[in-house]
């Protein structure tokens, strides 16, 4: 299953929803791509896919400087599961093809 592609993303946290893009490449089990929100773009890093699951982290700096480390499940055109948001504890996320 390849999760390359350009997603809506939604993201849970405790300041309310946040909306971005994320454009993922895939060589293999290797995920690459940007991830887009309020106004920054950011690199994916250590991103890996297996299956139907993917993880990858992405350093942002608004609101704050933290790392985001998605762990998700693909279905469809869809991409849902878990982000830890640095030190804030853990939410969810979902991702819709774009």
């Amino acid at each position: 299953m390849s999760f390359e592609g350009k997603y809506s993303v939604t993201i849970d946290t405790p300041m309310g929803r946040q909306e971005g893009t994320l454009d993922l490449a895939q060589a293999g089990d290797e995920l690459t791509g940007t991830m887009a929100a309020m106004g920054d773009s950011s690199s994916i890093k250590n991103g890996k896919a297996d299956g139907d699951t993917a993880s990858w982290e992405v350093d942002i700096t608004k609101p704050m400087p933290m790392t985001l480390t998605f762990n998700g499940t693909k279905s469809g055109d869809a991409i849902n599961g878990t982000v830890t948001l640095g030190a804030f504890g853990q939410s969810t996320f979902s991702a819709t093809a774009a």
